[in-house]
């Protein structure tokens, strides 16, 4: 089965990463949490870790995010967590994984896997969608 959807994200938080006395790179590491709002096949909303290495002038870095969510895909309500991560190197994504995590599911998604996938569209509308089974 596949569910589809936009998402926006709301409170964004830096995290303060090794107290103040990070390792400095060429690409700056910055940790956020945030909270995600999912509408259409996939409904609800997520709480997510951001990691990147980022250098927003070039746009050229990498991700990995985990993220708890709750709500529902074509209409089965419960919980699961995902795991995601891409590169890019000035507009385009590279080497993206995205992975629902065996175990994690409550309710109708209790036996949910699968994988998934995120794009942003030229208007930089975020769009997500969940590859899944429940077995």
């Amino acid at each position: 089965m596949r569910a589809t959807a936009t998402f926006s994200t709301t409170k964004l938080q830096l995290i303060d990463v090794c107290g103040g006395d990070p390792v400095t790179t060429a690409l700056p590491l910055i940790v956020k949490t945030m909270e995600k709002i999912l509408t259409g096949e996939a409904e609800g909303r997520s709480t997510t870790i951001f990691t990147t290495v980022f250098d927003t002038n070039i746009g050229f870095g990498s991700y990995v995010a985990m993220e708890s969510f709750i709500g529902s895909l074509n209409g089965l309500e419960g919980a699961s967590n995902f795991i995601h991560c891409a590169s890019t190197k000035g507009g385009d994504r590279a080497d993206e994984f995205f992975l629902i995590v065996d175990g994690s599911g409550t309710g109708g998604l209790g036996a949910i896997s699968g994988s998934g996938g995120i794009r942003v569209d030229e208007a930089g509308k975020h769009h997500i969608w969940f590859d899944y089974e429940i077995s």
